[in-house]
């Protein structure tokens, strides 16, 4: 299932996205889905990948995707653990070593 919040980064009301059902068949229903050639939710080329998600105020919906979209907007995971101390600790080994340490994560 894909994750609410790659609707909200993509600015796509999931209003407008189709209905789904009300389980999930293991993608039997996605590659039916398929066959009917909806649009890329995100550049509107022909979606080659069915995707549900579920949205509490608007129940389940079809989340249409091309290939290249669907590698764009898969998350990658990222660190599990909080960013500060590993930065601590590159701060500790910039200044032992005598050198001035600027990260993109100072920026934010």
């Amino acid at each position: 299932m894909i994750n609410a919040d790659l609707l909200r980064s993509l600015a796509i009301d999931p209003s407008d996205l189709d209905p789904a059902p009300p389980w999930t068949p293991c993608g039997s229903a996605g590659i039916q889905r398929l066959h009917g050639r909806h649009p890329c939710v995100r550049c509107g080329r022909p979606s080659t990948v069915a995707g549900v998600v579920e949205v509490p105020e608007h129940g389940r919906r079809w989340v249409d995707r091309c290939v290249p979209c669907l590698v764009a907007t898969t998350p990658r995971g990222g660190p599990q653990a909080p960013l500060a101390e590993p930065l601590a600790v590159l701060r500790e080994a910039a200044r032992t070593a005598g050198v001035t340490l600027t990260t993109a994560a100072d920026g934010v």
